[in-house]
């Protein structure tokens, strides 16, 4: 049982740990994460069965990945209590170091030397029967906790921002905006699947304001490459392409607008009218001049078509249509325009008190860290015969005393 306590409380279990998980942030990061099966298999064509069965579609919500940010932190929790369990109180320290024998024999006049520079540098004197001890930093032997107990509150804190945040997918035409239950606008300025080059890169332009009016710059947002404001965390998730539709009434001259995503019935009196049934990206015509239609793509749809059925006088008649025909029903004229893509986003918002919490994780390491390596405990003790030096980390202190009295020799 001592061998497996002290293997989970182990530096070299605790860098395996953050090996494992550096290595999954890494899969997380380069694959795109919560996309439909349908995606996996369309992008990543050969492998994409073994990505959903090992659930590199969602790394961060896997066991494993939680497994491993556990055990983290009871190799943490156990750093910690090893570490408050050895500390001493400075009382106890003192007296400790003042019991020591001198280990190097030293004269009245090298020990003068010694005691004025260690008062030079804001040593506090004790005396202790003949001896005296030096002490300086003595919270300094608090570092190395303080730095474990941040990296495991970083850890647990990391992961509160991970699983805590209210997650929505929203879809959203470009020019139009999201509105969210907290009054925070997301705005689409524009989103494209494919770049001028003709390269997917599914970017969309975004801005998000808050309810107190705090509003961000317009912000290009692609895969992994989310836009954080305030609270929200806004990610390029999926994508759609819409019919668009132009009518017009030729005896009244009124025009209209439509964006077309389900099928639909466009009609004034209810029985005649233009029936939408479905876009496709594109054709085939074969030679004897029919046409098979291309039901699905990844890219931009670039030979749209429109299949409709046109009701007239109680009869449907199937047609397909092209972006810039035009078709008349009675009063009704019907232009079909380009298709519109649009993005599927996903938003997240995180609780505020968990991103303070995280900054101050993070404040407290760097304190830790500072107190670690820039204010390491100084014990040294003299007496008649000479002085030690003592403490967590004395070989500074050592090397710098052995300067000094050398200089002080040579000087005579």
């Amino acid at each position: 049982m001592k061998k497996v306590y002290d293997f989970l409380r182990s530096m070299r279990f605790g860098i395996l740990l953050l090996l494992l998980i550096a290595a999954c942030s890494v899969v997380g990061t380069v694959i795109p994460q919560g996309r439909e099966a349908a995606w996996y298999a369309q992008n990543y064509t050969d492998i994409h069965a073994t990505l959903l069965t090992l659930g590199m579609d969602r790394v961060f919500q896997g066991w494993f990945f939680i497994t491993l940010l556990v055990l983290l932190c009871l190799n943490l929790s156990l750093c910690s209590i090893l570490r408050v369990r050895g500390f001493e109180k400075s009382g106890d320290l003192i007296a400790r170091a003042a019991a020591l024998p001198s280990v190097e024999k030293l004269d009245a006049v090298q020990l003068e030397s010694v005691r004025k520079h260690l008062l030079t540098q804001r040593c506090r004197e004790q005396k202790i029967g003949t001896a005296s001890v030096y002490s300086k930093n003595l919270f300094g032997r608090f570092g190395t906790f303080i730095t474990h107990l941040a990296i495991l509150l970083t850890v647990i804190f990391g992961a509160a921002a991970l699983y805590a945040p209210a997650v929505v997918d929203r879809s959203c035409l470009p020019g139009e905006a999201l509105e969210m239950e907290d009054g925070t606008r997301i705005e689409v300025q524009s989103f494209h699947i494919e770049n001028e080059l003709g390269e997917l890169d599914y970017e969309s332009v975004l801005r998000v304001t808050l309810p107190d009016g705090r509003q961000s710059d317009w912000q290009a947002v692609s895969v992994n490459h989310p836009l954080s404001f305030g609270s929200y965390k806004v990610y390029q998730q999926t994508y759609g392409t819409a019919g668009s539709l132009t009518t017009r009434n030729t005896a009244s001259g009124g025009e209209d607008s439509f964006v077309l995503t389900e099928p639909c019935f466009l009609t004034t009196d209810g029985m005649n009218g233009l029936w939408f049934e479905a876009l496709y990206p594109g054709y085939i015509r074969g030679e004897d001049g029919g046409f098979t239609l291309i039901t699905s793509t990844s890219g931009s749809y670039t030979d749209p078509v429109y299949q409709i059925l046109i009701a007239a006088d109680g009869e449907y008649t199937p047609v397909l249509a092209f972006p810039g025909e035009e078709l008349t029903v009675g009063d009704m004229e019907y232009t079909f325009n380009e298709p519109i893509e649009y993005p599927g986003l996903r938003i997240k918002r995180t609780p505020p008190l968990v991103n303070a919490l995280l900054l101050l994780a993070f404040a407290l390491m760097i304190a830790g860290l500072t107190i670690t390596f820039f204010l390491q405990p100084v014990l040294v003790k003299t007496d008649p015969d000479g002085y030690t030096v003592s403490g967590p980390k004395p070989e500074s202190m050592r090397m710098e005393l052995r300067l000094l009295l050398n200089e002080k020799q040579e000087g005579v």
